[in-house]
């Protein structure tokens, strides 16, 4: 199937994907947008996957205040290198993850390390939560978005809420 620029061009521009990537999708899709988006989605999760042993020990730590100063949060999310981590989709990803603890108040990241047996089952871990902005997504798949398209691991490693009179 013989596809048009103008889809590739716009699917680059919703999703970041590298082009190439873009028109692959498109492809595997038969032109559907939504399928194509999917596909980009998965793939993102299995880049994810396999750069899941690699060392992240550059990154950002990000803030966000909220409420009129009443509740502030600071989160470190690591990448590979510092090129990704002064990136501009970095410091998006970053900012989305800030104002997410800021809205849900999570108590855990939700890596296996960290989740305690006797979580409560409305306690939903951050990387488990749907995205605040796109109830689609989880945050985890946000992450797993932005390794596909960055190429490197990215953790969240840590992160502190403050709440005024909490």
């Amino acid at each position: 199937m013989a596809l048009d620029t103008s889809k590739i061009k716009l699917l680059r521009e919703e999703t970041g994907a590298p082009v190439m990537d873009c028109k692959r999708a498109l492809d595997e899709s038969d032109g559907n947008m939504d399928k194509a988006k999917q596909w980009l989605r998965e793939r993102g999760a299995a880049i994810a996957e396999k750069k899941a042993g690699r060392v992240a020990s550059q990154g950002a730590v990000d803030s966000y205040i909220h409420g009129g100063g009443r509740i502030g949060v600071i989160v470190e999310v690591n990448c590979e290198t510092d090129f990704v981590a002064r990136s501009d989709d970095f410091k998006k990803l970053a900012h989305d993850i800030a104002m997410q603890i800021a809205a849900t108040n999570p108590k855990y990241i939700g890596t296996e390390e960290d989740i305690p047996d006797d979580l409560l089952p409305d306690e939903l871990p951050l990387l488990k939560q749907p995205f605040i902005r796109d109830s689609g997504q989880t945050i985890q798949g946000l992450v797993h978005e932005a390794i596909g398209k960055l190429g490197e691991n990215i953790v969240v490693r840590r992160f502190s809420r403050f709440e005024l009179g909490a």
